[in-house]
């Protein structure tokens, strides 16, 4: 929706087409499935200009061809604010006994470690570059990861193949989606401080408090979190191209919720979890 997951004055519209696939394919990535077709249903006030409309399907395409996916069809209806609604399909293959064999929230294990593809933070450091208007060369690095996710299906895939079989995607916030796994899987989560892998063009543009709070707290990175073995996560990154960063563990904890802890075990205490769909954001 208009200015609530994008900046309508500073997103172009290609790049807005893109990042509508591409977040609804990391929900498959997340499950360990393959992205298959879209529908695309677009709400447009009266006054909506054609090349824009022609430049926000040029980025839908443009995504769905990076992505094997079809857009098979969808709907246009009038509204007094542009909404973008995507509802995509995807495949998951079958086990021996013809179950759906995903990855899922619940099954976490204790003594699993906590492992997350990427680097994190920078999409919420790109949308305060772009609401700040800064324009540093680490800056626009941050606003192309927030304009253009990048949807890890190969890492969802090769997590599948190695035996994983809990995975989130980190869209609402690192602390926050692990959260989402550890009620799930009914256990806690520790994240050390020293091993997660920010962004460097966080610290460079506003300073290492702030890249930790974004790389902790901040949301629509699309990085894959995993959990399971030392050998699976292992198995894993030999086949990913991109980095598979060890960051923490999960642990029977009564609250069900992760923390973060520094260097001396300590937990930190942070001042937002993430991103809530049904709260005000400031």
């Amino acid at each position: 929706m208009t200015g609530v997951h994008f900046l309508p004055e500073r997103t172009p519209r290609r790049d807005l087409g893109w990042k509508a696939i591409a977040v609804n394919v990391s929900d498959v990535a997340a499950m360990g499935g393959t992205p298959d077709f879209a529908l695309v249903t677009l709400a447009l006030p009266e006054d909506a200009q054609a090349e824009e409309i022609d430049e926000l399907y040029r980025g839908l395409a443009e995504a769905g061809r990076a992505y094997g996916v079809a857009i098979a069809g969808g709907d246009v209806v009038r509204s007094p604010t542009v909404m973008i609604s995507v509802a995509l399909i995807g495949r998951a293959e079958l086990d021996a006994t013809g179950e759906p064999l995903v990855l899922r929230r619940d099954a976490a294990r204790a003594g699993d470690l906590v492992a997350v593809t990427g680097c994190l933070g920078g999409s919420a450091g790109g949308l305060r570059a772009l609401r700040e208007g800064i324009e540093s060369e680490a800056a626009r690095s941050l606003i192309q990861r927030h304009l253009r996710p990048q949807a890890r299906v190969p890492a969802g895939r090769a997590a599948l193949a190695a035996g994983v079989r809990c995975a989130i995607d980190v869209s609402d916030g690192l602390l926050q989606d692990l959260g989402h796994v550890c009620r799930a899987s009914r256990l806690g989560a520790v994240v050390w401080r020293d091993r997660l892998p920010i962004d460097p063009a966080l610290a460079e543009t506003f300073g290492p408090e702030e890249a930790l709070r974004y790389a902790v707290a901040g949301g629509e990175d699309y990085e894959l979190l995993l959990t399971g073995s030392r050998e699976q996560m292992e198995e894993v990154r030999r086949q990913l191209d991109v980095p598979l960063t060890v960051i923490g563990e999960m642990v029977i904890e009564a609250e069900h919720k992760a923390k973060l802890l520094d260097e001396s075990g300590r937990e930190v205490a942070l001042p937002a979890a993430g991103w809530d769909h049904l709260r005000s954001q400031g």
